[in-house]
């Protein structure tokens, strides 16, 4: 095992005792995120979910522990940008309910590429009801550094993510540029119907995915 490595695994050892004793009893930012992600490497790391016939159980249960932390109306608004005050209450909560599904497909396909990782947690800030947890994921052989950001909001006592920033790239920003695009070069009403047929063909290849 690599010098640097042996380094960073000592201190997430170390971070992992210290956000047991000080930050889970103050339920901060940093305890609440970690307590998701352990969650959600758990699901992936569970030999009994890694079949392909498992395929729908794992990704309902991984649905259930990324709902419970991400605040995917705050996400979904941020990522419609101007766009969002021009449409109707019903309106908002279709995009609010097809981003969901979307963001969590794709958060869930780069998690999964991490599964086998260490995470090390690195740096918490809270300014008011806002904060960053800063992590670092680190490759089996030390070689990878791939620092990840998540942004998060206090809503009723609980941090909520509204962002993940993964190698500087914000998954809102990204998301915007390209609704913004769409709506700009097409409607909001081709965003939509691209969001449901994007939808659509996921639920179609989980639901297909062969048994092996």
């Amino acid at each position: 095992m690599g010098g640097r490595l042996r380094k960073a695994l000592i201190l997430c050892g170390i971070s992992s005792l210290i956000f047991s004793s000080l930050s889970f009893a103050q339920e901060g930012p940093t305890a609440q995120v970690k307590a998701t992600i352990d969650r959600v490497l758990e699901i992936l790391r569970d030999p009994a979910l890694k079949a392909p016939e498992k395929e729908e159980a794992r990704r309902k249960q991984l649905k259930e522990a990324i709902y419970a932390r991400f605040d995917f109306l705050e996400m979904a608004r941020r990522s419609l940008g101007r766009h969002w005050r021009k449409q109707n209450p019903k309106e908002r909560q279709e995009f609010v309910d097809l981003f969901s599904d979307l963001l969590e497909g794709s958060y869930h396909k780069k998690i999964e590429s991490y599964s086998d990782e260490e995470i090390l947690y690195t740096k918490e800030k809270v300014d008011k009801k806002f904060g960053v947890v800063t992590t670092k994921v680190f490759g089996k052989k030390g070689d990878i550094e791939i620092p990840i950001h998540y942004k998060v909001i206090r809503r009723d006592g609980q941090w909520k993510v509204y962002d993940v920033v993964i190698e500087g790239v914000s998954l809102v920003s990204n998301y915007r540029s390209q609704f913004n695009r769409i709506i700009q070069t097409s409607s909001y009403a081709d965003l939509v119907r691209k969001m449901r047929v994007k939808q659509e063909a996921e639920a179609l290849s989980t639901a297909s995915t062969p048994e092996r």
